[in-house]
């Protein structure tokens, strides 16, 4: 499931329920267990993700809130057309940063570290 990728990056694969669930539910707790300034970025990794769920949604805003109040990026790559368009009907689209691919998120969290640092 979750794989570092650096000390400050986590790229996590996930793939449809009922192992989106867990997966989303040990992310947030390891990042809630975690001291504010040892948060990791977090790269969402959706290509196994045909569906999300109103609790799905619910988690994701949830790791996207907690990762704001510390400063920390969360990216969604690999999104599929049937997910993209749920975010857009439920109006959070705008709310996620969106790449490509995991390369191309971890080298977005890069440049943006490099801005800020």
């Amino acid at each position: 499931m979750a794989i570092e990728w650096s000390d400050n990056i986590v790229v996590a694969d996930l793939s449809d329920e009922p192992m989106l669930s867990e997966d989303l539910a040990e992310i947030m707790g390891r990042l809630e267990q975690a001291p504010a300034v040892e948060t990791p970025h977090v790269v969402l990794n959706c290509t196994g993700v045909s569906y999300v769920g109103s609790s799905n949604i619910g988690q994701l805003l949830s790791l996207r809130k907690l990762l704001d109040a510390r400063g920390r990026s969360l990216k969604l790559c690999c999104v599929s057309e049937e997910v993209r368009s749920i975010f857009s009907v439920t109006g959070i689209l705008k709310l996620f940063k969106f790449a490509p691919d995991p390369m191309t998120a971890l080298a977005g969290i890069q440049l943006e570290d490099a801005k800020q640092g």
